[in-house]
């Protein structure tokens, strides 16, 4: 039986051995999140997508949006009053005292860094009022700002909710519309906070274990984490190298490692197979005799073996990776209006029509014919004045 079990054992393992070589080779990362996204932060190709738009719950994740949302529209030296609603607040917190007064910007850090759920509730209450307004004026904002459209937030802080959730794709876009602000950006990668609050004096660490290097990736730039028990395990992550800047976001993993791993998969296939090119200004696209050019110098992501460049009807150039054939970025064009025709503009007096030409031409044989009668007149009189002179 020992045997067996053994022989069992061993064959799985070659088996296993053989199939992570076959899931690499097919040019994807083999993931065990049920929702991922892998986009270039510059130019926000999407380079990799498994259930993109599936409805998903982002568990704190939701803090990403709720701090970019407060960032952008508060002031952050203004002073907040904590609620006893947000004091209240179960979950991962920062540990404010009811009526306790601290700056939104400090308020925001204690979300980000230490996940902080009463931190979220006294931003949305400082904010919009209550957390019932923060949530429409969130949302609102997600779609008209950042340009997403199947998110829909209950709260500030991602604690479950059936109506609160978002895509694979939508986390990935505000996350990337995020970190171009650089208040969010240095927030995002921040490992190690100094927290002095009322009642709670601390170092706070980062709780995203490949930004404080516990599970090391190089070029780590920034992360957040999400659990709830219907959300399972979700993170979103920045990661850079010299050539590229790419997002990645995962969604329910089932075990803590699973999302990391995954997140590593996706920066690998990234880095690997993906580089930047420039489309010029000068450069026209033709279809169905209409020319296109990119209004300017616009940075596109291509794969490592080049792009195929194809032009639909309303002008929109779609780059097509000559690894797989996946279609990674689209660029508007501009349409070029044909050059104007030069039309010769008729002159009403010169040149003359056939008619007056007609007219002047016989108009100057008169002419001629009367000159030739005056000289000879003149010569016939000339000659009778000096036949007559001669008489005399």
């Amino acid at each position: 039986m020992k045997k067996l079990v053994s022989l069992i054992f061993v064959i799985l393992l070659v088996c296993s051995n053989h199939l992570s070589p076959l899931a690499a080779n097919s040019g994807q990362p083999p993931l065990k999140s049920k929702g991922a996204i892998l986009l270039d932060s510059d130019t926000g190709a999407v380079l990799y997508q498994k259930n993109a738009d599936k409805k998903m719950y982002p568990a704190s994740l939701t803090k990403i949006a709720t701090a970019i949302y407060a960032i952008e529209k508060g002031n952050l030296n203004s002073l907040v009053t904590v609620s006893p609603n947000a004091v209240r607040q179960d979950g991962t917190r920062v540990y404010l005292d009811e009526g306790e007064k601290i700056t939104l910007k400090q308020l925001i850090e204690g979300m980000l860094v230490n996940s902080g759920n009463d931190a979220a509730v006294a931003i949305a209450e400082h904010l919009d009022g209550s957390v019932e307004q923060f949530a429409v004026h969130l949302n609102t904002y997600l779609k008209t700002t950042i340009g997403v459209n199947h998110t829909h937030f209950i709260n500030p802080n991602g604690l479950f909710d059936k109506n609160h959730y978002t895509t694979a794709r939508d986390m990935g876009i505000i996350t990337n519309y995020a970190i171009k602000n650089p208040v969010f950006a240095e927030i995002f990668g921040t490992k190690v906070l100094k927290w002095k609050g009322k009642s709670w004096k601390t170092n706070i660490i980062t709780h995203h274990r490949m930004l404080k290097g516990e599970f090391a990736y190089p070029g780590v730039t920034g992360g957040k984490t999400g659990y709830t028990v219907k959300a399972k395990q979700t993170l979103a992550t920045t990661a850079a190298n010299p050539k590229l800047r790419l997002t990645a976001v995962v969604l329910n993993s089932d075990l803590p490692r699973d999302k990391y791993d995954d997140t590593a998969s996706l920066f690998d296939y990234g880095f690997k197979n993906f580089q930047h090119a420039t489309l010029l200004q000068s450069d026209t696209y033709k279809l169905d005799n209409k020319e296109y050019f990119p209004e300017k110098n616009t940075l596109i992501t291509e794969s490592i073996k080049g792009s195929t460049r194809v032009l639909n009807n309303q002008g929109v150039l779609a780059i097509k990776s000559n690894n797989n054939g996946q279609v990674v970025q689209f660029v508007p064009l501009k349409y070029k209006e044909p050059a104007p025709v030069k039309v010769k503009v008729k002159n009403e007096t010169s040149p003359k029509n056939k008619k007056q030409q007609q007219q002047e031409k016989q108009l100057s044989n008169i002419n001629l014919i009367y000159g030739v009668i005056i000289i000879a007149l003149g010569g016939i009189i000339i000659g009778l004045r000096n036949k007559f002179t001669k008489k005399f």
